[in-house]
């Protein structure tokens, strides 16, 4: 199957994310710091994140949520490509014409 330009361009721009992190950071109340949590293997996990960090982690977390967003995008349209050649392949039109095809013509092979 051949690739769209479409899909080098979301698979380029998935290449083109260099930080990524997964969760989300909530502010503690009466804190100075933040925690980031996130599920991983069926679990929460809790960081605790100082001031500084923030900025530069958020832009990570955003990193990660732009990759998800394009990767669904490139599976949607993976998916759409894939059923609309099933569909061609194996629609009742071309079975058709397969099984007309498949026939030998009378004089063939002593027939």
């Amino acid at each position: 199957m051949k690739t769209s330009s479409r899909a080098n361009k979301l698979l380029k721009e998935m290449a083109s994310i260099e930080r990524m992190e997964r969760g989300k950071l909530c502010r503690m109340a009466g804190r100075s710091h933040y925690n980031l949590q996130a599920w991983r293997k069926g679990k929460n996990e809790v960081r605790y994140v100082r001031q500084e960090e923030v900025e530069t982690l958020q832009e990570a977390i955003d990193g990660y949520n732009l990759f998800m967003t394009l990767a669904q995008q490139y599976a949607d349209l993976i998916i759409t490509r894939t059923r609309r050649n099933h569909k061609r392949r194996f629609s009742p039109k071309n079975n058709r014409k397969n099984k007309i095809q498949d026939k030998p013509k009378i004089g063939q092979n002593g027939i």
